[in-house]
């Protein structure tokens, strides 16, 4: 298992790459979201369950995805709202827009043939050190903050990815041979690991040299390691192929029954014949 450390790349290079710009453009919406649905995600979380979905067994249509990731928060037997959850069609057209070309932007980042995640080509997942912001914070601010809980560096994004594989979880099977399983169950637990708390002693600051330290070096190093998961679990599918729906085959009737057909013969004088 490669345990090579991520690092941000200083500058974008795929065209398809958001901006630091458009990346706020995808908050501000979802923001405007959580206005009327408070159970908008953040984008960390949306971002994780991408990545879940793209290395998913079977392509999962958008269709189907969407709503379980931005809920309307209607009930059971109201209308639909005319755009979803979102306030316009505008709003909805450019919201998919950014999605769609981050979408193809990880998905190139997974297909690169890379030996490390400092690799500008990698998949770098847009994640947060919400500890790290709010201790860059003025005196006065942290201490409204206190006692508000902080979740750990990229925590958020392995919460998202393990959100997508709970909602589809016949996608997520374990494979028929030995190897295939294990090969699962590793990945999968690596990002379990980062949805839990980082209770070791922080010693890194991941975005600001200067900062105060709130990662610990155990956390960067399984943030590492779940990100190698996202490219195993890709790799894992790619060769296992697609899932094979059983087909049940109907039970026919007795060769002395009346055939299902409805034509009054017997099963063995008609379509059993």
């Amino acid at each position: 298992m490669n345990t090579q450390t991520p690092s941000t790349p200083e500058a974008t290079t795929n065209p398809l790459s958001l901006s630091p710009e458009e990346f706020d453009e995808i908050d501000t919406i979802l923001d405007d979201l959580r206005q009327r649905f408070e159970e908008t995600p953040q984008w960390e979380f949306c971002e994780g369950f991408m990545a879940a979905l793209i290395v998913c067994r079977r392509a999962i249509p958008q269709s189907e995805y969407l709503p379980v990731l931005l809920d309307s928060g209607e009930d059971e037997g109201d209308a639909p709202a005319p755009h979803g959850a979102f306030a316009d069609a505008a709003q909805a057209a450019r919201f998919l827009e950014l999605w769609q070309r981050r979408w193809t932007d990880i998905e190139q980042g997974l297909a690169a043939d890379i030996k490390a995640l400092d690799d500008e080509r990698a998949y770098h997942p847009e994640v947060m050190d919400v500890r790290g912001a709010v201790a860059a914070l003025p005196e006065a601010e942290r201490a409204e903050m206190a006692g508000e809980f902080l979740p750990s560096f990229a925590q958020v994004w392995a919460v998202g990815f393990m959100y997508a594989v709970e909602n589809w979880p016949d996608e997520w099977q374990p494979p028929r041979d030995k190897e295939g399983r294990k090969w699962l169950d590793d990945a999968l637990q690596r990002m379990v690991a980062l949805t839990e708390d980082d209770e070791d002693e922080p010693t890194l600051s991941v975005f600001d040299d200067e900062g105060v330290p709130t990662v610990s070096v155990s956390r960067f190093e399984a943030f590492a390691d779940a990100v190698w998961a996202v490219y195993d679990l890709r790799e894992l599918w790619r060769n296992i192929g697609p899932r094979v729906e059983t087909l049940h085959k109907a039970a026919l009737p007795g060769r002395n029954e009346v055939c299902f057909c409805g034509s009054g013969k017997k099963f063995k004088k008609c379509h059993g014949a």
